[in-house]
C-alpha cells in the first residue's frame, strides 16, 4: 500500500537517514539477490501448494536459474549466512539494479529514520547531495551557516571520494551514510570542481538544525527565505504572509536559492499563497503522457503583490516546482542563475514488515509544460555572484530582486 506522500527531492545529506546498510560487492549482490528471490518464490509455492512456481512465467524472474546459483552459494560459501542480512542486502541489490539513484529500498530500521528525515536535527556536514548526468555524487547545496558551506563547498562540486574511498558506483544513500557520523568527528571529501585538479576538504561533523522559513520586511518589501520544503513550511510561510499583510508590504521577494526541495504538498501550499484556487502548480508526466497534476488550494494572501523569486544552482525539486508555478502563471519574475534540474517523482510503498521502497514513478513539468528534470529552470534576469562578492558579503542577486520589486511598486 502506498503512503500517499510524494517526495520531490529526498536525497539530502543534511536530512538523510543514517543508513546502516552494508555495501556489497557485485558478486555478493548477485548471490544475495538469488537468495531473496528464492525465499520469496518458495514462500509463494508453499502458500499456493504449487511446486512448479520455481519456473519463471512471462514477466517474472527465472527462479530455476536462481535456485541453481543459490545451491552453489550455500554449498561452497566459506562462512555463515545470516538470513536477515542476506534478505535486506538482496532487496537493496535488486532495487539498485534499476540504475536510478532515487529508487531505493529501505530495511525496517532504515525506513524509520528515513521517515523522520524532514524534521528534527541530524548530525552531518550540512550539505544536500544528488547526482549529475554522469551519475556522479554531487553537492546540490551547502546549507547556510553549516560546516560544508564554511569549508567552501559549492553546488555541483563532484564528491569523488569519501575518506579516501571512491564514490564511483555508490548511490546517494550510500554516500550519505558514509558522510554522516557522530558530532565532532571528521570526514574528508575529495572534490572535483570543473576542470580544476581534485582537492581534499576535511570537515568536522556537527548537529544540524535546519530552519525552514525566515521572513522580514525591507521597507515596503517583504523578504521570505525558504531553505527547504518540510512538514512545517506551509504553516511558517502562511505566518510570514500574514505578517506581510498586516504590515502592508507592497511587494515580495521569495528566496529559494540553495533550497534542495522536500515535499510536493509543501510546494503546493507555498504556491497557493499567490495563486487562485485551481490554478496549476505542476504537471506529472510519464514519458509524454500527463498522468496527474497539482493545483493551488486557495487562501492566496499575497495575490496581486509584485513578486520576484530568487533561484540558483542549489534550487532543486520542490523549489523548482514553486518557482515554475509562480513564473508560468504570470505571478513572478525569476532572478539568479539556472536551477539544479531535479524533477523526478518518488513515491514510497510500505511493506508489512516495516520496510519501504522509494521508487521513481514520473517526472515533473511546469504548468507551461517545461521539463524540470535535468533541464532546470532558467531565470528571466541572470545575475551571478562572484567569489569575491560572496566573500565580501555582497549579494547582487538579492539587490537586483529588491530593485525589480521596488520598480513594480512605483
Amino acid at each position: 500500500m502506498f503512503s500517499g506522500k510524494k517526495r520531490v527531492h529526498r536525497e539530502p545529506e543534511g536530512h538523510h537517514a543514517h543508513h546502516t546498510r552494508q555495501h556489497w560487492s557485485p558478486a555478493k549482490i548477485v548471490s544475495l539477490l538469488i537468495f531473496v528471490i528464492l525465499v520469496f518464490a518458495a514462500g509463494v509455492a508453499v502458500g499456493r501448494g504449487n511446486a512448479k512456481s520455481a519456473q519463471a512465467t512471462a514477466g517474472q524472474l527465472n527462479y530455476s536459474s536462481v535456485n541453481q546459483v543459490y545451491s552453489v552459494l550455500k554449498k561452497d560459501f566459506d562462512g555463515s549466512l545470516n538470513q536477515q542480512k542476506l534478505t535486506d542486502g538482496l532487496k537493496s541489490g535488486l532495487v539498485s539494479a534499476a540504475a536510478d539513484p532515487y529508487t531505493e529500498y529501505f530495511s525496517p530500521a532504515d525506513a524509520k529514520v528515513f521517515n523522520n528525515e524532514l524534521s528534527g536535527s541530524i548530525t552531518g556536514i550540512g550539505a544536500e547531495l544528488g547526482t549529475n548526468d554522469q551519475n556522479e555524487i554531487v553537492i546540490i547545496s551547502p546549507l547556510s551557516g553549516y560546516p560544508a558551506e564554511k569549508a567552501g563547498l559549492k553546488p555541483e562540486d563532484v564528491v569523488a571520494a569519501i575518506d579516501g574511498k571512491t564514490t564511483q558506483g555508490l548511490s546517494v544513500d550510500g554516500a550519505v551514510s558514509k558522510i554522516r557520523g557522530n558530532p565532532n568527528t571528521k570526514v574528508t571529501l575529495t572534490i572535483i570542481r570543473g576542470a580544476a585538479k581534485p582537492f581534499d576538504v576535511t570537515i568536522t561533523r556537527q548537529k544540524i538544525t535546519i530552519p525552514s522559513v525566515k521572513y522580514e520586511e525591507d521597507g515596503d518589501i517583504g523578504y521570505m527565505k525558504i531553505s527547504q520544503f518540510t512538514n512545517d513550511t506551509v504553516n511558517l510561510a502562511q505566518k510570514g504572509a500574514q505578517e506581510f499583510k498586516s504590515k502592508n508590504v507592497k511587494g515580495v521577494v521569495l528566496d529559494l536559492r540553495g533550497d534542495p526541495g522536500g515535499y510536493l504538498d509543501a510546494a503546493v501550499g507555498v504556491s497557493s499563497l499567490w495563486l487562485d484556487q485551481g490554478q496549476t502548480v505542476v504537471q506529472e508526466r510519464r514519458g509524454t503522457t500527463v498522468v496527474g497534476s497539482a493545483a493551488a488550494r486557495g487562501g492566496n494572501i499575497l495575490k496581486g503583490l509584485p513578486t520576484v523569486v530568487l533561484i540558483d544552482g542549489g534550487s532543486a525539486s520542490a523549489s523548482e516546482i514553486t518557482a515554475g508555478a509562480l513564473h508560468d502563471n504570470g505571478i513572478a519574475q525569476l532572478v539568479g542563475v539556472k536551477s539544479f534540474g531535479k524533477g523526478s517523482v518518488q513515491q514510497v510503498e510500505n511493506f508489512s514488515d516495516g520496510s519501504e521502497l522509494k521508487v521513481t514513478i514520473a517526472r515533473w513539468y511546469t504548468p507551461d509544460g517545461k521539463n524540470i528534470d535535468k533541464q532546470g529552470i532558467a531565470p528571466d534576469v541572470t545575475v551571478t555572484v562572484s567569489d569575491q562578492q560572496a566573500a565580501a558579503g555582497q549579494d547582487p542577486q538579492k539587490d537586483k530582486a529588491l530593485q525589480l520589486v521596488a520598480s513594480k511598486i512605483q
